[in-house]
């Protein structure tokens, strides 16, 4: 087995077990009916031409602390909806990046005036998890293509949908791509609903391979927002891969380190939706 597949499979096991205890406390059928009482999270809002996920993460696999508590964390979500993000990500996994469903229940609390879905970022394995994103109030969930067989992956995309949750389908290569459009073609919501992500990080040595996201801007379907993710620092990554083909950026580390995340975010908007207007 790979180091990049036992990372996963690492990953997988754990949020195994964390279902498990979750599902011994509360079962499905809870979970739905309290699903039923609540109000439909913040609709999802893209511009078309170029958006921004920012990304609430604490600590990094390959860079560390990125922030040393959840102190700030509603000052710092409301940040990014001030910089204009269309999304905000907030990782929930506790072992490697510090998250915490409560850090998504926060987040989402005060994102829903503002009229943001907070989207929870983990490593989902069952669809129980996107019951539990929905009751902490998420509007959206992230769905990694290698880590789930077809069938589970296409379960959890038609659920989500069901709870009138989006997805971003994550893709490492060109043949995870195809299954990605593959899920997407079948998804039963508005096709904004439906985004599809290619992440340039390199699971195996958890180094950024920029080039990634040039190699397969060219293989996303046009149909579908398509999201580059990971490895964008500054206003002009985000306008060279707009011009590439990419609607949306998902950006962690760099906004949790700026000292001014709401003007880097600005930045990247406005030269994302730039380059894009110019091609």
């Amino acid at each position: 087995m790979t180091l990049q597949m036992d990372f996963l499979a690492a990953m997988a096991e754990s949020s195994r077990a964390r279902v498990e205890a979750a599902r011994a406390v509360e079962s499905e059928r809870e979970l739905i009916a309290r699903v039923a009482t609540l109000p439909p999270p913040p609709k999802l809002s893209l511009d078309g031409r170029f958006d921004l996920i920012a990304e609430l993460k604490l600590r990094s696999p390959a860079m560390g602390l990125l922030s040393g508590s959840a102190d700030d964390l509603e000052a710092r979500v409301l940040s990014y909806a001030a910089a204009g993000a269309a999304i905000v990500s907030v990782l929930t996994e506790p072992a490697r990046f510090d998250g915490s469903l409560d850090h998504l229940r926060r987040a989402a609390r005060v994102l829903a005036p503002a009229g943001v879905p907070a989207m929870r970022k983990d490593f989902l394995v069952d669809p129980y998890q996107l019951l539990e994103a929905r009751v902490c109030g998420a509007g959206g969930v992230l769905l990694i293509v290698r880590m789930l067989d077809h069938s589970t992956l296409q379960r959890m995309a038609a659920f989500a949908a069901e709870l009138g949750l989006f997805i971003l389908l994550e893709a490492f290569d060109a043949a995870e791509v195809a299954i990605a459009e593959s899920i997407a073609n079948q998804w039963r919501g508005r096709p904004e609903n439906c985004l599809i992500g290619v992440n340039s990080r390199d699971l195996t040595t958890l180094k950024v391979v920029p080039e990634r996201l040039d190699e397969l801007a060219g293989c996303l379907p046009r149909a579908h927002p398509r999201v580059a993710e990971s490895g964008l620092v500054t206003a002009q990554d985000a306008a060279r891969l707009a011009a590439a083909g990419y609607t949306a950026a998902l950006v962690g580390t760099a906004l949790m380190s700026s000292a001014d995340p709401i003007a880097l975010g600005q930045s990247m908007i406005a030269s994302g939706r730039a380059a894009r207007s110019a091609t």
